[in-house]
């Protein structure tokens, strides 16, 4: 068993491959010794967790997540655990549990475990095994309103949490939610501290994306004593990316002889300024990113309109140098264009598009080429000259590019990252809680990194200048782009660690930038 953690990168895998893994794990082993691995796991983690607990709450559902939960019951109580066992019964249709959860349960009455109607009233740890992968909350299935009433009673209580498997509710392949309310912490009752969630055979990626990492809170993994056999076709369907597939920086490992031309330069093209619209900052925080995450020069470009006077320096960032966006080199430069670009940043994408060999778009430039097929004919065409893009989208954007709405991209963010991908060929970060880093080709790269710090103006803008340092320090567009989103959210990890309760600001954010 271990808790995972930002350090390695693990493997993902779908509510299919893992039900392939466990047929062909359970054909090889004696009847039931899946669920008897589990519920032990479940019942040491609870253990280890809450030593010290005098009841334990455990809410069983109507299949093989309700017998996880009656196994870890009995092995609980053999500890001389006091806990009490609520189960929801059989839906309507059904006269059976499932063979394996029928004996566990069974197991446990034979032992004495208490049984209960109704939750007990001074419970101090709870556990989650209502409904395991694959199974959704469903307002009309009889038996819901019951399951969501036990939730609720976990939600409002104080007392520490651990869901089986994965939180009831939560959409393992997607980390979508169909709780209308679910395992999550409350606003005024617990922190992530007291929120864990134990997953079996496989790690899934609904627990690192969307509602995920807000409702699994603490995930530990325990792979049931199976390996996946070289004989089964089963690969991941996505990657938890973690600090050993980020890159370490060009100057990390730098020759003494270097100069600033070794480190490579980055152009950053934004920051429109017109009559009552002036987003200069956008510009100038991806700019600041891009020179403190190790470019060797960096320029800017600023789209200033008719009339307005061009800012040639940045007092509190001189080592910037400012220039028309005419004058750039874009051929030998890493071209991060968009932020803050509004309206102007149409009249600068043909050019960079068909010039520029590197290129970070964001923000204003997505909205532009999502609103021009021909600058989408100019995109997707990018990849057949080899030249290397990364888009950086937040779901909004995402969607204009894929001319659907914010909820059906959020409703699939690796489907949606891996649509992007293939349509205009190129590498993809959607942004959001368990950023997706998607290239044709490759299971998707879910950020491991990061937390709610983030969600603060121009943080994004500090993440495409992060991207564009990093492929002028050597790094190709898909290693850039997991390289400086993992960066950018252990940078808002330390700092939580560093100043708990303390805003961090994009300024604050660009000024310690390292990829």
């Amino acid at each position: 068993m271990q808790k995972i953690a930002t350090a390695v990168s693990l493997p993902l895998y779908s509510v299919a491959a893992t039900r392939e893994l466990e047929l062909h794990a359970a054909a090889g082993l004696p009847p039931h010794t899946l669920m008897q691995r589990a519920g032990l796991a479940v019942a040491r983690l609870a253990l280890a967790l809450a030593p010290h607990a005098q009841r334990i709450w455990i809410a069983c559902g109507p299949g093989n997540n309700g017998g996880d939960g009656f196994e870890a019951a009995l092995h609980l109580h053999q500890w001389g655990k006091a806990v009490v066992v609520t189960w929801t019964g059989l839906p309507a249709g059904k006269t059976s549990l499932p063979p394996d959860a029928h004996a566990s349960r069974e197991r446990a009455l034979a032992a004495g475990v208490p049984m209960a109607a109704q939750p007990p009233e001074d419970f101090d740890f709870c556990i989650d095994a209502l409904l395991g992968i694959g199974a959704r909350l469903e307002p009309a299935r009889a038996g819901t309103g019951l399951m969501q009433q036990w939730l609720d009673a976990m939600q409002t209580s104080a007392a520490p949490r651990l869901a089986v498997d994965i939180p009831t509710g939560l959409d393992a392949d997607t980390g979508t939610s169909g709780a209308t309310k679910s395992i999550a912490p409350s606003s005024d009752s617990t922190s992530e501290k007291g929120l864990f969630t134990l997953s079996l055979l496989t790690l899934k990626p609904g627990l690192f994306t969307a509602s995920g990492r807000d409702l699994a809170g603490q995930v530990w993994f325990d792979d049931l004593g199976v390996a996946a056999a070289p004989s089964l076709a089963i690969v991941p369907s996505a990657w938890l990316l973690g600090a050993d597939r980020a890159a370490q920086s060009a100057r990390s490992s730098a020759a003494h002889a270097s100069h600033k031309g070794s480190f490579g330069d980055v152009a950053v093209v934004g920051g429109e300024s017109a009559s009552g619209r002036h987003m200069t900052g956008a510009a100038l925080l991806a700019a600041r990113a891009a020179l403190h995450a190790g470019a060797g020069r960096v320029y800017v470009a600023l789209l200033t309109g008719m009339g307005e006077a061009p800012m040639n320096v940045d007092p509190t960032q001189p080592e910037l140098m400012f220039r028309s966006p005419d004058a750039l080199n874009l051929k030998q430069q890493v071209v991060v264009c968009g932020c803050g670009g509004g309206e102007a940043v149409k009249t600068v994408l043909p050019k960079i598009l068909s010039a520029a060999p590197r290129v970070v778009l964001d923000a204003d430039a997505l909205n532009a080429i999502a609103a021009d097929p021909q600058l989408q004919t100019q995109l997707k065409a990018r990849h057949s000259r080899g030249h290397g893009t990364v888009l950086t989208p937040h779901p909004l954007e995402a969607a204009r590019l894929l001319g659907t709405t914010t909820p059906d991209v959020q409703a699939d963010r690796l489907a949606a990252a891996r649509q992007l991908a293939s349509q205009f060929q190129c590498v993809v970060v959607l942004k959001g809680s368990g950023s997706v880093i998607a290239v044709p080709g490759q299971p998707p790269r879910i950020n491991a990194s990061g937390n709610a710090l983030l969600a603060t103006p121009g943080t994004g803008d500090v993440l495409a200048g992060m991207m564009g340092a990093a492929m002028a320090g050597g790094q190709g567009p898909f290693e850039a782009a997991c390289s400086a989103v993992f960066a950018h959210g252990n940078l808002a990890d330390a700092w939580a660690s560093r100043r708990p309760g303390v805003a961090l600001t994009a300024s604050t954010l660009a000024g310690n930038a390292r990829c």
